[in-house]
């Protein structure tokens, strides 16, 4: 009874998935206006089911340690982002859903997430401090995931498009297994951080403790060894399976809600991105409060790395299955946004330490990427 009580909300999710089973039609034909509310909704609850997914990851994360931790709570996030992905792949007509949502992925990772949270925390704490090694390689690692996947193909001709979707693949394989090698390997301190406690004992934040700034670090030990592995798998599997079924009427929901409205093309892949993003923005602006940034930074740039790193191969098999191409090379705007936040990055990035004023730059990036969103650009 206990764990009916703690996963209610999944009782809740559930019941939303057969609502809209039973109702669907029913509420299309009520029109936009009420397709919209069913559609916003819906994402509220995508969002809250995601966050219990992540929360179970974490658990597991607890329980096996680095660097396998990590691997459990990026998988968990980059497959609810393709499952979602894949699924409104499906009813929209869109051949740049899955560039935009990329894109708008690492916008709202790298200049919301830091942004936001380097802004408060650094009024709050003033210089918070970090390892600089796991911020340049992130930083070179997305440079060039995004550069092979998203800028070079503008120069590929469409006749040979299926020769260098299957390298990206390949190439975005190879990327992530060196990545994972370095993170089990003698680069493993990249990721890590010792902090001091006020009594001067140590206390290491590493990447697999990415949302460390959730609870007290004994508080999440003691969560981790109460809940059993095998509860917090099946949940995951479960919530996953239902964050599938409610995205796909969200999906139907928001094409009849915005259809005719005017609304900016890439809006649907900033609501994927959001929906994926949602428990790693909570848990970096706590990690921020409590003057952790190696978790910031870990969540942050780890999950532009992943959303590159893991959904363009996907993506790009499904295209090579189905025999149609996405179109992958952003635009002239985009490669400039992506270029300005990357050198951005970089440099702020570079010395150890984040502030205010680091986060007020990456934040204003944030809002023009908004603005550039709602402009239709």
């Amino acid at each position: 009874m206990s764990l009916v009580k703690q996963e209610s909300f999944l009782l809740i999710a559930f019941g939303f998935a057969v609502l809209s089973y039973l109702f669907e039609h029913t509420l299309l034909e009520q029109g936009q206006f009420v397709s919209m509310i069913a559609a916003c909704a819906l994402i509220v609850v995508i969002v809250m089911t995601s966050t219990r997914v992540a929360h179970h990851a974490e658990v597991l994360a607890h329980k096996v340690g680095d660097p396998y931790g990590t691997m459990i709570l990026t998988l968990s996030a980059v497959a609810v982002e393709v499952l979602i992905l894949a699924i409104m792949m499906g009813s929209s007509t869109s051949p740049t859903l899955v560039r935009d949502t990329i894109y708008s992925a690492v916008m709202l990772d790298i200049n919301g997430i830091i942004g936001l949270a380097a802004l408060i925390g650094g009024i709050r704490h003033g210089e918070q401090p970090y390892n600089d090694d796991s911020s340049r390689t992130y930083s070179a690692m997305i440079l060039t995931a995004m550069g092979i996947s998203m800028i070079v193909p503008e120069f590929i001709p469409e006749a040979k498009w299926h020769y260098y979707s299957a390298f990206t693949i390949a190439a975005m394989i190879a990327l992530y297994a060196v990545f994972l090698r370095m993170q089990v390997g003698t680069h493993s301190y990249f990721f890590s951080y010792s902090y001091t406690r006020t009594s001067g004992a140590p206390v290491s934040a590493s990447k697999g403790a990415a949302t460390a700034g959730q609870k007290p670090e004994a508080a999440q030990q003691r969560e981790a060894r109460n809940e059993p592995a095998s509860v917090s798998i099946a949940i995951i599997l479960i919530g996953v399976l239902i964050i599938g079924f409610l995205a796909e009427f969200m999906s139907a929901f928001l094409n009849e809600g915005l259809e005719g409205s005017g609304a900016p093309p890439a809006l649907m892949a900033v609501v994927v991105a959001s929906i994926s993003a949602a428990p790693e923005i909570l848990t970096a602006l706590r990690a921020a409060l409590k003057n952790r940034m190696q978790s910031v930074v870990n969540i942050a740039m780890g999950a532009s790395l992943s959303t590159v790193i893991l959904t363009v191969p996907v993506m790009e098999a499904i295209a090579l299955y189905t025999g149609q191409p996405f179109i992958m090379a952003m635009t002239p705007v985009q490669t400039v946004m992506v270029a300005i936040t990357l050198v951005v990055a970089a440099i702020n990035l570079n010395d150890g330490q984040t502030n205010a004023i680091e986060g007020m730059t990456h934040f204003v990036l944030f809002a023009t990427f908004v603005m550039l969103t709602f402009l239709g650009l």
